[in-house]
């Protein structure tokens, strides 16, 4: 008996092959999800009924100013550091990962779905909540808490932060097109819509939802992505003006407003900056004259990761909604599973054997990390803002609320072995 303690002592005690014990690996592992957990639950006891500073407008609000401000700035100030146009060419496997990703979540989510048949209406649902998972705001957030750990494996504390936040902030711009385009079309409500009763084909708040009340709202959240589309009218006589009338349709057409959001924004402003010589050694160099800008948005970038925090566990203090019943336990029993246990070893197999072929900048551990990272988030909010414009936002509330509180638990076992793994 005392030599089975011993040797359970020298096997968590004594470093593995990447300098760490399997203590020190859980302690990596396990105090940036720890941090994670106590700042979501500041968030909620700000927004129960006994404190109630945070109520539902305050997290709205506090929601608008992070997605409109503060992660553009953390973007735009991380991404415009740290890439080149030879980065760039280097980084090419992270937007092709983004959506490698979703194409493998969908299919884990279609044989979920065939297996546990969810009811109508709500098969394409459960593909699109197992197969789309949270590429940027859950990952900065874990890579900012595991930096701050002066003992975490990636070195430099600086280093590792701005590199983290530079490898998932270039492939935002890819979740951004696939959740306005792939995830918005496969929400689409179906006939009798997604409250309609035992054949009863009368959508509920039809008159709410009709393309006239949808274009009397001009909010970006209510504007539909793919509405009755009308035949273009070319009403002026000038080839430049018909030129000018064939741009506008096609940027309609298109649906770019929808996609080119802020943090999107800041990303191309970011890579242009940033692969211009001339232009990078005037904005992000530290002596640069307008370095200050850029300091600027470092500061206010900053700020993104305790926000959003505070409001995704103010989120959480209504529980999951009335969405469950109409879900059924099952099928969300089956959508945490296959998120947060079946998606990640295939996004594992799938670094790994880019990594065997060579697609990876050869010894960058975070970029691997970062990867690995997109396979392992819970379903995406994003995708939760798009169900609510499609008529199901309760029911993806309700997963939204499942998935994050068991992936509490599960990204910090998945990390442990990715750390593992990579060192």
């Amino acid at each position: 008996m005392e030599g089975v303690q011993r040797l359970l002592i020298e096997v968590l005690t004594e470093p593995q092959k990447g300098g760490q014990s399997v203590l020190g690996t859980m302690k990596v592992a396990v105090l940036p999800i720890a941090k994670v957990f106590t700042m979501c639950f500041l968030g909620l006891l700000m927004a129960s009924k006994y404190v109630n500073i945070l109520p539902s407008n305050g997290r709205k609000l506090l929601n608008g100013l992070v997605f409109s401000l503060l992660l553009p700035c953390l973007i735009f100030s991380q991404l415009g550091q740290a890439i080149t146009f030879e980065k760039m060419i280097e980084w090419w496997f992270i937007p092709v990962n983004v959506v490698i990703a979703s194409i493998t979540g969908s299919i884990i989510g279609f044989v979920i779905a065939s297996i546990v048949r969810p009811p109508y209406p709500y098969f394409k649902f459960t593909i699109v909540q197992i197969g789309i998972g949270n590429i940027g705001n859950v990952p900065l957030v874990l890579i900012a808490a595991l930096c701050r750990d002066k003992s975490n494996p990636f070195g430099d504390t600086d280093k590792c932060s701005q590199d983290g936040n530079a490898y998932i902030s270039f492939g935002q711009w890819v979740g951004a097109i696939i959740l306005y385009t792939y995830v918005f079309q496969m929400l689409a409500p179906p006939p009798g819509g997604y409250d309609a009763e035992d054949g009863n084909l009368t959508l509920k708040n039809s008159a709410r939802n009709s393309p006239r009340a949808l274009a009397s709202d001009d909010s970006p959240e209510r504007l539909p992505l793919l509405a009755e589309e009308a035949t273009p009218v070319y009403s002026s006589s000038t080839k430049k003006d018909k030129i000018k009338d064939f741009l506008k349709y096609i940027y309609e057409k298109l649906k770019l407003k929808q996609i080119v959001q802020p943090p999107i924004i800041a990303s191309v402003v970011a890579i242009f900056i940033g692969c211009v010589p001339f232009l990078k050694k005037l904005i992000f160099t530290p002596d640069a004259p307008l370095y200050f800008f850029t300091d600027s948005c470092l500061i206010l970038g900053e700020a993104m990761i305790p926000c959003i925090l505070l409001a995704l566990g103010g989120n959480l203090v209504d529980g999951p909604g009335r969405g469950s019943a109409k879900i059924g336990m099952r099928t969300t029993a089956a959508i945490v599973f296959g998120r947060l246990c079946l998606v990640p070893p295939t996004g594992l197999g799938v670094v790994m054997l880019a990594d065997k072929l060579g697609f990876l900048p050869p010894g960058d551990k975070m970029f691997r990390f970062v990867l690995l990272l997109q396979h392992t988030m819970p379903t995406s909010v994003l995708a939760g803002a798009v169900a609510n414009l499609r008529g199901c936002g309760k029911e993806a509330a309700s997963v939204l609320f499942w998935v994050h509180i068991f992936a509490v638990f599960s990204m910090a076992g998945w990390i442990i072995l990715y750390i593992n793994i990579l060192f």
